[in-house]
């Protein structure tokens, strides 16, 4: 007896899982047919959510470029402490191992004075004026602490240092300040500063199409809804549930929002390639390129799942506004 009613519930549980399972099929069948219903709204709403994906995934990709250069301009960027022409090879090493102990500094160089003047010579050779002058010239270049920090702009614990350290003090060239500024400083900062920019435009601009994206769909729901009013009024007249009666809207919605991810995602990334050969000659765009062609289907789901958010939430207030299920 207590096992006829142990199968009596198994089967009751299995029926009842079955019928969810036919439910949830019928509510995604109607919402993919009336997906097709009104072809121009269908357009209409997908249009704008692709537009709206496609901010959002611009704005992503030009943070990810611009922060990538401003690494790239800072590891090109060192600072430089110039040390006297007859500080010791022992002064020079103690002073190296002192500046690499600091939290912000990424690696330490001394370069001789010898190997200066040689570098310098180098970085010059094709100006012969100026290799003239310097064979005949007979001061010495000074020696140069080359640092490499983390931070570019945070040079607080570097001048610290020039001011505390008593062995710097002795050997720290009295005519040449250390280099904590200059052109390639200023540069890294506009770049930093046109990263905050665009990160604000970019989220003005998606926050402005998501809701006009949201509203469009809003609308084509409840158009749906009208068109449908006879439909709906008669199921609910049969009993169906208020789940069903509203998740072929949902459905809808979520189509929405996958075929224009799709779009969107396939669009960014044309655009990344097309604009590739121009914009490498003026920021970091390759470790951006391959970081999305490597993560792509990663990206493409992230994509989905946004559209999909913002198809649910518009149909569901349209349907708890318009249904009054």
């Amino acid at each position: 007896m207590a096992k006829r009613k142990l199968d009596s519930k198994a089967f009751a549980k299995q029926k009842q899982s079955r019928r969810k399972w036919l439910t949830f099929i019928r509510m995604s069948r109607y919402g993919i047919n009336n997906f097709s219903r009104n072809a121009w709204l269908t357009i209409a709403a997908t249009a704008v959510m692709t537009i709206t994906l496609l901010i959002i995934f611009t704005t992503v990709s030009a943070r990810s470029i611009l922060v990538s250069t401003i690494d790239q301009v800072r590891d090109n960027v060192n600072m430089s402490i110039y040390l006297k022409t007859d500080t010791s090879s022992a002064d020079a090493a103690t002073l190296t191992k002192d500046l690499e102990k600091l939290s912000s500094v990424r690696s330490v160089q001394y370069i001789t004075p010898a190997a200066a003047r040689t570098q310098f010579a180098q970085e010059n050779k094709y100006d012969v004026g100026l290799i003239n002058a310097l064979t005949e010239a007979t001061n010495e270049f000074p020696g140069t602490l080359s640092i490499s920090v983390k931070d570019i702009n945070d040079t607080s614990q570097l001048q610290n240092f020039v001011n505390t350290n008593e062995l710097l003090k002795q050997d720290i060239s009295p005519t040449r300040a250390p280099s904590f500024a200059g052109p390639s400083k200023a540069a890294i900062e506009s770049i930093g500063g046109a990263v905050g920019f665009a990160e604000q435009i970019g989220i003005v601009a998606g926050l402005i199409f998501v809701l006009i994206s949201s509203l469009i769909i809003f609308n084509t729901i409840r158009m749906a809804i009208f068109n449908r009013r006879e439909e709906i009024d008669m199921m609910k007249l049969i009993g169906a549930d208020k789940s069903f009666i509203r998740g072929p809207f949902v459905v809808e919605a979520i189509v929405y929002g996958f075929i224009a991810a799709v779009i969107a995602t396939g669009i960014g990334l044309g655009m990344l390639y097309a604009l590739a050969p121009t914009l490498s000659n003026y920021v970091s765009i390759q470790p951006t390129i391959d970081f999305v062609t490597f993560y792509i289907p990663f990206i493409l789901l992230g994509m989905i799942l946004i559209g999909a958010f913002i198809g649910v939430v518009s149909s569901l207030l349209a349907t708890r506004r318009y249904l009054k299920v």
